[in-house]
């Protein structure tokens, strides 16, 4: 199987971005070719899957949102998450969402494994027949 992945890694929280872009990778074998692309934050991470469609069999979105004292990060995370939803649909391929939404930067901490989980999520569905 020699399928590209690319990696769009938003990298706003740099200390939570690493962690997950290192579990997604730890759990991505070397069978495919991999690409990562760094964005600033979650909303650029739509468009950049969209610009690439045609060039990658699957996508992983990593990043992360932390709710502060207005409702931006409510209109941030469901914008995202359903503009990869749609895409994902639309293009029939894959697109992990490591995407995660916390209260705090200690529970952003805790979940950089997400990274991972959204990793399995698309080599499951490329492995489908």
């Amino acid at each position: 199987m020699n399928k590209k992945i690319l990696i769009i890694n938003a990298n706003y929280y740099k200390n939570v971005s690493s962690g997950l872009l290192k579990s997604a990778l730890n759990k991505i074998s070397n069978k495919f070719r991999i690409k990562i692309t760094n964005v600033p934050g979650v909303f650029e991470i739509p468009v950049t899957i969209s610009k690439n469609l045609k060039k990658y069999d699957a996508f992983i979105a990593l990043a992360c949102v932390i709710k502060g004292q207005t409702p931006h990060f409510d209109f941030i995370s469901k914008a995202s998450t359903d503009a990869i939803m749609k895409l994902s649909i639309e293009s029939k391929k894959p697109i992990g969402n490591g995407i995660i939404t916390c209260l705090n930067m200690k529970q952003a901490i805790a979940r950089k494994k997400k990274g991972a989980e959204a990793a399995n999520a698309i080599l499951s569905v490329l492995s489908q027949k």
